[in-house]
């Protein structure tokens, strides 16, 4: 399950596509799976592999993918919450046992109800009296279920039972192992699902959701501030207003959190650029607000936007073929 990268951008966006599949399957049914740790262990080794290679490219395909579609949510979902996970992990310096241990309970919180996850994703009849109290129950569940597999690690086993409870505020440093995790692992799930689209609702911006968080006391701390050192308050995938009136995508993360590097894909008329217009450090329009994905209707080359960012030397002549717009021509 290890990604290889003979062209380094080549095969990424197949590559996340593989990962969230395998998981997919792996959580779908996961009682007729032998080897379900062993298993859960590899797709971890392959997320870093993916996060390792480039995490700006990383993190452009988890946003772009997270924002743009309810299809698979459950999968998706995990994929982004462990992503997130193991970034932060590093800054918030977490011993490594613990840094697995999140990463397996984010990849598995939900495990009891990968199904009906994505059903109410799609769904757009309020909850069933059923469907919500599944929903109630899914964390002593999921953790049920772990343990048929013949889980044995006690914090992962806990922290996914306890990964909706609100704990009080505290720093992270004083807290117990289990509590640390839970505080992390809750901040991820509720960021994560802010930003992600239902059939009900749209997605949020990744700065309207990082507003909501601090509205709630027990995600107003170190963690929200890490998610902003680490991914940015426009991260990459994400799309921002700028104040000389264009809309533009964000490719990579810059020396600030709210200086990302950025590429305008509409003009002030709303018409689409193309080619879109690289804006480098220093002779760039300023960031006015984040947008949500569901206010644009653009059609991007993932592959392309994600090679784009890890070369911005190359400039606007690289641009050309990044973007795909229905019935746009060459200006």
């Amino acid at each position: 399950m290890h990604a290889r990268y003979d062209e380094p951008y080549e095969d990424l966006l197949g590559l996340w596509s593989d990962l969230e599949s395998a998981l997919s399957v792996l959580l779908t049914d996961p009682l007729r799976i032998p080897g379900f740790a062993i298993k859960l262990h590899q797709i971890d080794l392959w997320l870093q592999d993916l996060i390792t290679q480039d995490t700006d490219a990383a993190l452009y395909l988890m946003f772009q993918r997270a924002s743009s579609t309810t299809v698979g949510y459950s999968s998706s979902h995990a994929v982004v919450c462990a992503g997130l996970c193991h970034i932060l992990a590093k800054a918030l310096n977490l011993p490594q046992s613990e840094r697995d241990t999140l990463i397996h309970a984010s990849l598995t919180m939900n495990i009891s109800m990968t199904l009906l996850q994505n059903q109410l994703a799609e769904q757009r009849a309020p909850l069933s009296s059923t469907q919500a109290e599944a929903v109630k129950q899914h964390p002593q569940e999921s953790r049920q279920v772990l343990e048929r597999l013949m889980v044995r690690d006690t914090l992962w086993l806990e922290t996914v039972q306890h990964h909706h409870v609100v704990l009080p505020p505290a720093p992270l440093a004083q807290l117990p192992p289990l509590a640390r995790l839970v505080r992390i692992l809750g901040t991820v799930d509720r960021y994560a699902a802010l930003i992600s689209p239902r059939k009900t609702r749209s997605g949020r911006s990744a700065l309207e959701s990082l507003q909501i968080l601090q509205q709630g006391q027990q995600y107003a701390d170190e963690v929200k501030q890490a998610l902003i050192d680490v991914v940015g308050l426009y991260p990459p995938g994400t799309y921002v207003q700028l104040d000389n009136g264009e809309v533009a995508v964000v490719l990579r993360r810059g020396k600030t959190a709210d200086e990302p590097q950025i590429a305008s894909v509409i003009d002030r008329d709303g018409s689409s650029l193309y080619p879109p217009i690289w804006h480098l450090d220093g002779r760039r329009p300023a960031i006015q607000s984040a947008l949500a994905r569901s206010s644009l209707t653009l059609d991007l080359d993932l592959r392309s936007m994600a090679q784009l960012g890890g070369h911005s030397s190359r400039g606007n002549a690289a641009l050309n073929r990044v973007i795909k717009l229905p019935g746009s021509q060459p200006r």
